[in-house]
């Protein structure tokens, strides 16, 4: 039996991270920096932003044998079912060529109602792809998008060196647990994984479950990060956290928008508005949590009449990010706007309902994310190449 190479876990084998920890277990790959982490407001940001959503070890081998210790922790919601392990994909010169899970992992159950949390430990488990072509190749290993991963040890039977650099546009794309991929049954199956394959760009994906909610920190990480195409999934959380009112939301766009200006003047950057959400399109949040022992599902508790008071409904936002965005295109070559319902509207929910009446389905989550490619990347699209 042919002995393994051990190759160090860096920041250079991984794309998609904008940071790296190093723990006493391995590295920890972020997708915000050290200095954002250092103001988030509560536990459960610090568990969904630690998730890897887009993050991918990257490197070039002749290995047939690949082996990837990690120590996953799992997180299940309270009255939820337990979740499904995470997956992790083998893609071998952009071909899917392999999955599976790693056994083990740390536990984290959630208090959806008050973000509290209680973890339970764990060990290290690997996962191990075999059989694979002896001839020099791509390799790319996504992570789960559902767990955090901390990675331990990369072992393979022939030397790895770093991916060569393919020349695509980078895509950062920001967005709530939809674009999180949140109800996709595999890290490539989240509509920006999908959109990044069929646009052939590279993807950086900061979207936040939960959590996209015109962030500070947010914006400064964009704005500091090297991108050659953006766009921004503003509205969801808005809505169903119930955390502004119009009054708030309008200079907060603003506000984000100039933020990431100060570092992309140029960029070209797109605004793209909630897809179709029936419990919210007219009902303000907050949006409540429910299991009846067969379903998860959500539902929005606040009253359509108190949009007149200002609180925000994803047509009230749709409304405002139109506004806003042709206000400021007048000086703003590069900025755009697509309504979200383009992604996924009424005669796709009649034919591909949400599940818990808030997420996408895997088949769903393709069908926004060719869509996003083909109107987004496409010839004369607002993220097109040159």
């Amino acid at each position: 039996m042919t002995e393994l190479i051990t190759t160090p876990i860096t920041s250079a084998l991984l794309r998609g991270a904008i940071d790296v920890e190093h723990t006493a277990t391995g590295v920890l790959p972020h997708r915000l920096p050290t200095w954002a982490r250092q103001q988030f407001p509560d536990d459960y940001l610090r568990m969904v932003e630690a998730q890897p959503t887009g993050v991918r070890l990257a490197f070039r081998t002749a290995a047939t044998v690949i082996e990837l210790d990690a120590l996953p922790t799992r997180t299940g919601y309270c009255g939820a079912p337990e979740p499904a392990a995470g997956v992790y994909e083998l893609l071998v010169d952009g071909q899917p060529s392999g999955h599976g899970h790693v056994p083990g992992g740390i536990r984290h159950l959630v208090d959806m109602a008050t973000q509290s949390t209680v973890t339970e430990p764990g060990s290290v488990g690997t996962i191990r792809f075999a059989g694979l072509s002896a001839a020099p190749k791509d390799v790319e290993i996504w992570l789960p998008h559902t767990e955090i991963t901390e990675l331990v040890a990369l072992r393979t039977d022939a030397a790895v060196e770093q991916a060569s650099d393919r020349g695509r546009l980078v895509w950062l794309h920001h967005g709530s647990s939809i674009s999180h991929g949140s109800n996709a049954d595999r890290p490539t199956a989240s509509w920006p994984a999908v959109a990044a394959a069929r646009g052939g760009v590279e993807l950086i994906n900061l979207s936040l479950r939960g959590n996209s909610l015109l962030d500070p920190f947010v914006a400064r990480t964009i704005r500091d990060t090297p991108a050659d195409r953006i766009s921004l999934k503003i509205g969801i959380n808005l809505t169903n956290t119930d955390v502004l009112r119009l009054r708030a939301f309008t200079p907060a766009v603003h506000g984000y928008l100039d933020t990431i200006r100060d570092g992309h003047p140029s960029t070209p950057l797109l605004i793209v508005s909630p897809v179709l959400c029936p419990i919210h399109e007219d009902t303000p949040g907050p949006g409540a949590l429910e299991f009846d022992g067969t379903r998860v599902r959500f539902r929005a508790t606040g009253d359509p009449a108190e949009r007149a008071a200002g609180k925000l409904t994803l047509n009230v936002i749709r409304d405002e990010l139109a506004r806003i965005v042709e206000q400021r295109a007048a000086e703003d070559a590069n900025l755009h706007y697509l309504d979200g319902r383009t992604l996924y509207g009424e005669p796709d929910y009649a034919e591909l309902p949400l599940p818990d009446e808030l997420h996408p389905d895997t088949a769903a989550h393709h069908r926004i994310g060719a869509r996003f490619a083909d109107i987004a990347f496409g010839t004369n699209g607002p993220l097109a190449a040159n």
